[in-house]
């Protein structure tokens, strides 16, 4: 299989070259030329097992294609388990049990894996950057930290993460380097975009991305999903609906490509906070970008979504069957608020601010009498944010053992201005 630009101005690419570019050099996505097949697909073991089976089709032909197996199960080693969530109809399915305690775990790693095969014939180190609103930068350098030939520049919003998040964005040292950026996460965003688009700087420091426009975590992220949604059929004929919590829509997007392959996933509803670029649309305006708004669910404070452009490519354009197909509803940080709170205290669940707002849109379609089975998407441990959490539940939060023994180094980030030359410096520094 082959992988072209959104963009339609870039030659195509194989798998490994799509993964080890990040962006297509025409500044767009990098897409299937043509998505397989639907299939009628089984659960695996594990999830491993269900991805390698999932993602084969993307893989045939390429160099990492008889890897595949092994990528996975270096990957996907911790579970994500589909929990009760208050009604025998309504799920949680935990995507936090990995070494950052956050959903991007997944695609981190099994990007890491992939490009540490990718890379073992090149002479020249690679640096990766990445953007992070909060969990992907953690995630991303966990998975690369120590990885020959390979090093992270992880750029953040200065002050716009929670404590937990920055002390992890920071705690590796080695080959990963933190910049706290004077700006919001869309500057980060469009930093990390400039840098991939300047070929004078390709041509000193190779440059490769680790975020949520990167193939190589959008594609393991449709796994997860997959492997709830066949065991849950499995064992119940159903089939399930997802809420899921989204910002620069890397994670719901991996649920619309499953269920276009064939993974039997109902309804798919997205929750956003208060940045409304995404209700907006769904409900019949422009695309139209803006400036990121502040919230409690930092990691969805995104007022630009990259992966809209794959989005938008998967309908052919057709805004209209665009928002036909799924909705998008705002929840501002009140209601993220009462949600963690309420639930709480009325159920024992304690959730993060980004797993309030699926819950906030399961408990509204249920209320305008929707059925069937729900899960909503836990992308983050509570822990991370404890400075919100605690206050409104009354009492500490546990710390996952991985999450401690990250919390327990000591960490550091640069500072830097919201300024292209600041990076630039930072990328040939390590040259």
């Amino acid at each position: 299989m082959n992988f072209i630009s959104t963009r339609h101005a870039a030659p195509a690419a194989t798998l490994s070259q799509a993964i080890a570019a990040g962006l297509a050099p025409d500044g767009g996505l990098y897409v299937p030329d043509a998505l397989p097949p639907s299939r009628d697909l089984a659960p695996g073991r594990d999830i491993a097992d269900t991805a390698a089976t999932l993602l084969a089709p993307f893989f045939a032909g390429d160099a990492l294609e008889g890897e595949l197996g092994s990528i996975c199960r270096e990957a996907f080693d911790f579970p994500a388990p589909l929990r009760a969530l208050g009604t025998p109809a309504d799920h949680v399915l935990e995507l936090f049990h990995g070494p950052t305690a956050a959903f991007k775990d997944f695609g981190a790693r099994f990007l890491a894996a992939s490009m540490a095969r990718v890379r073992r014939s090149e002479a020249k180190p690679l640096t990766i950057l990445v953007a992070t609103s909060g969990d992907t930068g953690a995630a991303v350098a966990a998975a690369f930290h120590r990885q020959p030939g390979l090093r992270v520049i992880v750029l953040y919003p200065d002050g716009r993460v929670s404590p937990r998040q920055a002390h992890q964005l920071g705690c590796f040292g080695d080959n990963i380097t933190a910049l706290r950026v004077a700006g919001s996460f869309d500057d980060c965003q469009a930093l990390v975009k400039r840098a991939l688009n300047d070929a004078e700087l390709q041509a000193q420091a190779p440059l490769s991305s680790a975020n949520s426009i990167s193939l190589g975590r959008l594609l393991p992220q449709m796994s997860y999903y997959a492997h709830a949604a066949l065991t849950h059929r499995a064992t119940t004929g159903r089939a399930l609906n997802l809420v899921v919590p989204t910002g620069n829509l890397g994670n719901a997007l991996a649920a619309i490509l499953a269920r276009t392959l064939g993974v039997p996933l109902g309804r798919i509803a997205l929750a956003t906070n208060a940045n409304r670029v995404l209700p907006d649309f769904f409900a019949g305006g422009k695309y139209a970008p803006s400036a990121s708004v502040a919230t409690l669910a930092n990691a969805m404070d995104v007022g630009a979504p990259s992966n809209f452009e794959r989005l938008r490519w998967l309908f052919d354009g057709d805004d209209v069957a665009l928002r036909a197909a799924f909705s998008a509803t705002e929840v501002d940080d009140a209601a993220i608020r009462d949600v963690i709170a309420r639930r709480y205290r009325d159920h024992g669940e304690v959730h993060c601010p980004h797993t309030a707002t699926a819950v906030n849109v399961l408990e509204d379609l249920r209320a305008q009498g929707e059925d069937g089975d729900w899960a909503v998407a836990a992308t983050a441990h509570p822990a991370k944010f404890e400075s919100v959490v605690e206050s409104l539940i009354g009492r500490p939060v546990e710390v996952p053992s991985a999450l401690a023994d990250l919390l327990a180094r000591p960490a550091h980030a640069a500072a830097v201005p919201n300024d292209y030359a600041a990076l630039r410096r930072a990328v040939l520094a390590g040259v």
